[in-house]
């Protein structure tokens, strides 16, 4: 058995899944009304839609790059972790997620990159703060959002996080501080994404340093669209060989076959005589 994470609401009940991430927003910025017998799961800070009709909200560097989908290395827009507005109503979504479900799942937490954010309402902020490091002011500002969050969420609360399990990368990255993570999640989600799985041992290394670096179960996400079933399978094995959990990404009709391929491989071979 394995989880699903899906768009789709009625896959969420498809018997071979174990549990289902249902995905009620996007990074897109499309949104959904959250459903019960499922983890509601919203991307936070990443929604091209908000970033869009409002510039306002987009990250910043200090040479002035802004966060979004156009520039190198950022397959969709970002929003700033300080804008109160969205933050507000980022919460009010989860809190609805909460209600519905018990359990949510936050994707896309944290700042974007480590040159961000450098907006004037960022410059104030951490000019008015405690902090002489930018840095901790970073993760003061995401773990501060995680305890709001918290609060909000009756059940469990699953975080995906950025697959870099190397001491301080995450702190640097994106202002994730793991002790707190610890404190305020009860699960972590690693996106381990390939479009073919050709080769196996990065997924191995990364969700062993996962392992290792937080003191929580953890979640290995596979990537199931257009990926040939036979790889998928392998990469699966691995992943459960380390991990506390698999789920797959995306393709409910793909994954259902791997669960069956799977469970129809283990049967081979088997005699039934009677005695």
């Amino acid at each position: 058995m394995a989880g699903i994470v899906t768009r789709e609401e009625p896959e969420v009940s498809w018997s071979e899944f174990d549990r289902a991430f249902y995905e009620c927003k996007s990074v897109s910025g499309r949104a959904s009304e959250p459903i019960p017998d499922a983890i509601n799961t919203l991307s936070c800070f990443a929604d091209n839609a908000a970033a869009r009709e409002n510039p306002d909200l987009v990250p910043v560097s200090d040479t002035g790059e802004a966060a979004t989908a156009e520039r190198p290395y950022f397959d969709w827009s970002h929003v700033c972790p300080t804008h109160e507005e969205y933050r507000e109503g980022l919460l009010e979504m989860i809190e609805s997620a909460g209600d519905t479900s018990g359990d949510v799942r936050l994707d896309d937490v944290g700042f974007p990159r480590a040159e961000y954010c450098h907006c004037d309402r960022c410059d104030a902020a951490f000019t008015a703060s405690e902090y002489d490091d930018r840095a901790e002011w970073r993760a003061g500002v995401i773990t501060d959002f995680l305890a709001a969050a918290r609060e909000r969420v009756p059940g469990d609360l699953y975080l995906a996080l950025y697959p870099d399990p190397y001491p301080g990368h995450l702190h640097e990255r994106s202002g994730i501080d793991l002790a707190a993570v610890e404190r305020l999640a009860d699960e972590v989600v690693v996106p381990l994404y390939d479009t073919s799985y050709g080769t196996t041992y990065w997924l191995e290394a990364l969700a062993g340093g996962f392992v290792d670096a937080v003191d929580l179960p953890v979640t290995v996400e596979l990537y199931a669209v257009d990926v040939d079933i036979d790889a998928l399978l392998g990469a699966v094995e691995v992943a459960e060989s380390v991990a506390d959990h698999v789920c797959y990404g995306y393709d409910a009709s793909t994954a259902r076959a791997a669960i069956r391929r799977r469970g129809a491989d283990s049967r081979e071979g088997v005699d039934h005589r009677p005695e």
